[in-house]
């Protein structure tokens, strides 16, 4: 069959499933830190949301827009993957399969499927499991390698809760154990180490670029370390803000999602920028320690408009 089409025309053999698929890829050192350290139940929350996720999405697929299965192109894995790397090892299953249905049928099938979302359907999850069930949202289970052989575990809190509550005679977590991953947290914001092996690896493979991973980050650093040398205050530590939370794991993997972020490099900016500035203010003054979520929810519904003032050039035009 002749296809008959208008210029410039290009040939590439990355389709959406070899690009899904480094994303999993990239994912994978995250979930061995998460098994490592929070054991069985880490593994099980997991494997809950990576099925709930595809079994979700197969049936709405079939039975609802009557397209094509698009769980074969792994977007579901990755949905599942980072809803479960945003919840506790302490999350009962039966939270997780809520979760996973918001996030596929309310968050991304409701709006026409892949690539139709505007919101990030695994935030959407999250939040959605944060706002309804926030007793085991909350619950944190202390890293350990005696995790991996037992589902039993004891609880502690995050270095931003404890510098929430301030108290500060409550020791923090050394910069090391916070890079490596031995604190407590969400089974995937734990390891900045395991995170950036993923960062660096969709580079290599150019499935992101650097521009929103980097200012998202850079931007929160700068405006701690603002605070912190002024007031001296360990809430504002900006080291401690970096390594810990889900800032990591939301500016490498959730505000680098292609659906539901600027498509120009400026625009990318702005957006990263955004995402920073509304992570730190919720942090800092709302009732909430963490505010990565909301940030990137947030600078999700801007994008269309972030998009319109910052139009890509048109192919073959001048600047």
């Amino acid at each position: 069959m002749l296809k008959i089409s208008t210029a410039p025309h290009m040939c590439t053999t990355r389709t959406t499933s070899v690009i899904m698929r480094d994303v999993v890829i990239a994912l994978i050192p995250a979930a061995i830190v998460a098994v490592m350290f929070f054991g069985l139940n880490a593994l099980m929350v997991i494997s809950t949301s990576i099925a709930g996720c595809v079994l979700f999405e197969y049936l709405s697929c079939k039975y609802w827009l009557k397209t094509k299965n698009t769980c074969v192109d792994y977007s579901a894995i990755i949905t599942g993957l980072l809803l479960a790397y945003n919840l506790p090892s302490t999350m009962p299953l039966w939270m997780v399969l809520i979760g996973c249905f918001v996030a596929i049928i309310i968050a991304k099938i409701s709006f026409g499927g892949l690539g139709k979302n505007i919101f990030n359907p695994a935030l959407v999850g999250r939040v959605f499991l944060f706002i309804s069930f926030p007793v085991q949202m909350t619950l944190w289970t202390k890293p350990s390698f005696l995790n991996l052989l037992s589902s039993d575990a004891q609880t502690g809190a995050t270095p931003l809760a404890i510098i929430k509550s301030s108290k500060i005679d409550t020791q923090l977590p050394q910069y090391w154990e916070m890079f490596v991953g031995y604190m407590g947290g969400s089974l995937g914001e734990v390891s900045a180490f395991a995170l950036l092996i993923g960062l660096f690896y969709m580079l290599y493979r150019k499935v992101i670029t650097w521009h929103i991973p980097f200012y998202y980050l850079a931007s929160v650093f700068v405006i701690m370390s603002a605070f912190y040398l002024i007031t001296n205050d360990i809430r504002y530590e900006p080291f401690t803000h970096l390594l810990s939370g889900g800032l990591m794991l939301g500016a490498i993997f959730m505000a680098t999602d292609y659906v539901t972020t600027p498509m120009s490099k400026k625009g990318q900016v702005f957006f990263a920028i955004g995402c920073g500035v509304l992570t730190v203010i919720i942090r800092l003054y709302s009732a909430y320690p963490e505010g990565v979520s909301f940030a990137i929810l947030i600078m999700n519904a801007f994008v269309p408009l972030i998009d319109k003032f910052y139009q890509p050039r048109v192919f073959g035009s001048r600047r």
